[in-house]
């Protein structure tokens, strides 16, 4: 399959920061449900990734947290700090993270050239060994660990915010 720009310059950081990663092709999964089809291949903690607008839309907050994860919107707006949330449009996820709906993920960090985005991240996600996610695609699923993941955003100068979801 085609390894497209915006994936392979994931690939290429975490090869040039000496990450330990591994990736696996699947049919597109758009959800945390359709995640449940790739599981017997890709092992470990599978992640849910929101991109979130605040009121005004002047600014982005991504959560990443576990697939299964119930996330109360109205009350994380007080937990991160924010003013009322909703769901970033397709536009907005696009102009951006240079994404597409369906492949939100922390690795995307790297197209925030304005560093608009508010990275926050479920703190039981903290030290686990292998966290799954989209490498800006949907149809491919990247294993990393906590560390590896925290190396790559730490390089591209993002903070981590650790939130009890």
């Amino acid at each position: 399959m085609e390894i497209l720009e915006n994936e392979k310059q994931i690939y290429d950081k975490l090869d040039s920061l000496g990450i330990d990663y591994s990736v696996i092709e699947h049919e597109p999964v758009y959800t945390a449900a359709d995640l449940e089809s790739i599981k017997d291949r890709a092992h470990g903690v599978h992640c849910k990734n929101l991109f979130f607008r605040n009121a005004k839309g002047d600014k982005y907050y991504l959560i990443s947290c576990t697939d299964n994860a119930q996330v109360d919107v109205k009350g994380l707006k007080e937990k991160i700090g924010s003013t009322r949330l909703s769901f970033a449009s397709a536009e907005r996820l696009e102009k951006v993270l240079n994404l597409l709906p369906g492949s939100v993920n922390p690795f995307s960090l790297i197209n925030d050239r304005e560093k608009v985005v508010n990275f926050f991240i479920e703190k039981k996600l903290v030290g686990e060994d292998q966290l799954n996610f989209h490498p800006n695609v949907n149809h491919k699923t990247v294993t990393i660990s906590y560390a590896g993941l925290e190396k790559y955003l730490s390089d591209l100068g993002v903070i981590i915010n650790k939130v009890e979801l």
